[in-house]
């Protein structure tokens, strides 16, 4: 039976998951709280974990899974699969808490809402870290908040139970994770939405530096005064609370926090900026190597301007294969002896970092290519540069001593020939004519 509703989930989850409207329902896990209040006035929070579904559809609808505690989500301004375009359900993870107002009691000012309010929150990460979605969902009450500590005495919630919600905020950023080039522009993604025209909204903007939170932006729609620079005004009408980096350098990185609040709500969204630099890999030879066998030479791949640390290189050996050649074509062969030095810190805080080997050529390897491929975070594929390699037999001795002597045998008989002519010509002028030399 268990595994039957379990397929019957899974159906229903993955229902017509090519339109972003079309997802029905994530499974998701409820972490609730049992606080209470020790001998010593100490909160003490026992995490349960709790089966739930956030499923969408209308009032009144069945739950899909009986067994958990359903949240449904009914007709709101806004959409929280609107944040989730083009994924699959299975791709999401959701999680939900209660959400604590600490006393603080506002009437929430849309149309149909009563005077108090359970609230909820809701957070959607994307298994592969490409967005995270944080929701408030407003479940109407009729009974007041119990006061600042309102955590110890949460209603209970009991399993199979539904509570029909909407979406009251929403906030997200498409990238928890930033890589940004040194000195290039950076851009850190937030975007919120509220339910109702013209909330008091507070944006703020912070950075984690050595265990305390620095403040670079703020802005209070009441006021409209910014404070810090880094989010466009004209953005912010819109609800895009991203942060701009005019450049990017390696004491930029770090954790940003984007907050936004609407009383009685706070939300904050991490976002994680690594800097980097890709590599400039050369080789210390030409495209083409020419040795003699038995020759050996001194290869060197050197990798310069990266950042951060690490890089790996690696040399490989292969035969050259044709544009045409698919098929048999032989696999780099690794070689397994090869060292690499220290990397070295450059200037500019950026690092540099070589590997060579000694080349001994042999005929067997004439023609092949061998290639110095560099790998770095900062790098989609490796770098990769190559040179080929031509070897020639070495002339023998013998061969030399007979080759030196021929020449010097032509040497000496075109000499002689000369000799002989220029002889020839002396001679004939010194010939008597009618008893008078010629001269």
């Amino acid at each position: 039976m268990a595994l039957i509703l379990k397929i019957f989930i899974y159906f229903y989850l993955s229902a017509g998951v090519q339109g972003v409207h079309q997802i029905a329902g994530l499974s998701c896990q409820f972490i609730d709280e049992h606080v209470t209040v020790n001998n010593e006035s100490h909160v003490e929070t026992q995490l349960i974990y709790r089966e739930a579904m956030l499923q969408f559809g209308q009032t009144g609808d069945s739950p899909v899974n009986p067994r958990a505690i359903t949240f449904l989500v009914t007709g709101s301004k806004l959409d929280l699969r609107r944040y989730m375009k083009r994924v699959e359900a299975e791709q999401v993870e959701c999680e939900l808490r209660r959400y604590s107002t600490e006393g603080i009691h506002v009437r929430w000012p849309v149309q149909g809402a009563q005077g108090y309010n359970r609230w909820f929150r809701c957070t959607l990460k994307h298994i592969k870290g490409l967005f995270t979605v944080t929701g408030f969902l407003r479940h109407p009450s009729d009974q007041p908040a119990p006061g600042e500590h309102d955590y110890l005495h949460w209603p209970t919630i009991a399993d199979g139970e539904t509570l029909t919600i909407t979406v009251a905020m929403v906030i997200k950023t498409q990238s928890p994770s930033v890589k940004a080039g040194l000195g290039s522009p950076g851009k850190l993604h937030c975007q919120f939405a509220i339910d109702h025209k013209a909330p008091k909204v507070t944006v703020e903007w912070h950075r984690l530096l050595r265990g305390g939170r620095i403040k670079l932006f703020s802005h209070n729609s009441s006021s409209g005064r910014p404070n810090g620079i880094g989010v466009r005004l004209k953005d912010l009408a819109d609800g895009d609370a991203s942060y701009n980096l005019h450049s990017a350098e390696m004491n930029s990185e770090g954790r940003y926090i984007c907050s936004v609040s609407v009383a009685p709500l706070s939300a904050d969204l991490d976002i994680n900026l690594h800097t980097e630099e890709p590599p400039r890999v050369s080789l210390n030879v030409e495209p083409t190597v020419s040795l003699q066998e038995g020759q050996d030479k001194k290869i060197i791949c050197e990798a310069k301007g990266y950042y951060p640390l690490d890089v790996d290189i690696r040399w490989y050996k292969q035969k050259v294969v044709m544009p045409n050649q698919t098929i048999n074509a032989a696999l780099p062969k690794m070689l397994a002896v090869f060292r690499q030095n220290g990397h070295k810190l450059n200037k500019d805080d950026t690092y540099s970092v070589s590997a060579f080997f000694y080349l001994e050529a042999s005929l067997s390897d004439s023609g092949k290519e061998f290639t110095c491929s560099v790998s770095h975070q900062s790098l989609r594929d490796p770098i990769k540069i190559s040179f080929i390699l031509n070897v020639e037999e070495p002339v023998s001795w013998l061969f030399n001593l007979i080759l030196s002597l021929t020449g010097i045998t032509i040497i000496a008989i075109l000499y002689t020939r000369r000799y002989r002519r220029s002889g020839r010509r002396q001679s004939a002028q010194k010939k008597p004519f009618g008893g008078v030399s010629v001269v």
